[in-house]
């Protein structure tokens, strides 16, 4: 299963990385118990489907967006209100009720990653950085084969990268990264531009849009999407350039629920990154984009639970 701010995935995955019987259910707009409740409903409905069709479930992987505690399994997810301290594994256990299934939880941003190197564009690396790019923005990463979590699964949390040289209060949030170049940043970015261009007419002006009507609006050669994606590709080209001089990876894979059209941009954004790289790791570093698209974190949850099953049988 994988939780985005969104909407909740969910499917079977093999051993071999074949996804079946998948499903889709929105949780815009809830909060606290209703998300809790999709994600109960959703595994007795999976398991309804298991049971028909004489399916074995060994485990159960959910990619969730934030932090999770590794002791008690509970949930910190800023983008879903009364996620603080969520006991998500808590309620999972009340659902699986007298079912002995394993169930194993991680932050979205080591789940993107390790789906990418199970079944995607990271195969066969040993230090990579999934740079995802959604309604937040953060990064998975891989050192020496060891997934990087930091004292508190916090390691990866760059929407908090400092990258304008001036501090605002209204980093404190989300921070600054991700208040400007995250889907919810594009949206930010081009609205101010927006109050402070009297002569602007554009079609963003006065109507809802998000980061898609963004990039869209850019394909017109709109004059504010202009600048928001220019913008925008600077921040990305900056901060992969920091990940490369800190990290030194054989690859960064960006991806996420908006990256999608930003794709058209990776050479803009090497271009960006090679002004401010360490010049050595620059010239040894691939950036590509994820090849598992938006099922990232359900193929990462998925290689979770196999393993994690196999580990519960011994």
């Amino acid at each position: 299963m994988d939780l985005g701010g969104t909407k909740l995935s969910a499917g079977f995955l093999n051993d071999d990385g074949n996804l079946s019987k998948r499903q889709l259910n929105l949780v815009s707009n809830k909060k606290g118990k209703e998300v809790g409740m999709v994600i109960s409903s959703k595994i007795i409905t999976m398991l309804d489907i298991a049971e028909k069709e004489n399916l074995e479930v060994d485990a159960i992987g959910i990619c969730v967006p934030g932090i999770v505690n590794a002791k008690t399994m509970r949930v910190w997810a800023p983008n879903i209100p009364g996620w603080e301290d969520y006991p998500l594994l808590d309620e999972i256990k009340v659902v699986l009720g007298n079912h002995r299934i394993p169930v194993v939880i991680d932050n979205d941003r080591a789940c993107y990653l390790t789906g990418e190197l199970w079944k995607g564009a990271a195969i066969g690396c040993h230090d990579a950085i999934f740079l995802a790019i959604g309604t937040g923005i953060g990064a998975g990463i891989i050192s020496n084969n060891n997934i990087i979590r930091g004292n508190n699964d916090i390691a990866g949390s760059i929407g908090w990268m400092g990258i304008k040289e001036t501090f605002d209060d209204k980093y404190r949030k989300s921070g600054c990264f991700e208040y400007y170049a995250s889907g919810e940043g594009l949206v930010n970015l081009t609205k101010e531009i927006i109050a402070v261009e009297s002569s602007y007419n554009g079609e963003l002006k006065g109507v809802q849009f998000n980061a898609r009507d963004i990039f869209q609006a850019y394909e017109r050669k709109d004059q504010v999407a202009l600048i928001v994606i220019k913008k925008a590709i600077s921040f990305w080209g900056i901060a992969t350039a920091n990940l490369i001089s800190i990290f030194n990876p054989e690859k960064i894979i960006f991806g996420g629920g908006v990256f999608g059209p930003g794709s058209t941009f990776l050479n803009e954004i090497e271009n960006e990154a090679r002004k401010w790289a360490q010049p050595i790791s620059m010239t040894h570093v691939h950036i590509v984009s994820a090849q598992l698209g938006n099922d990232a974190g359900l193929f990462g949850a998925g290689f979770l639970a196999t393993k994690f099953g196999k580990s519960s049988q011994a």
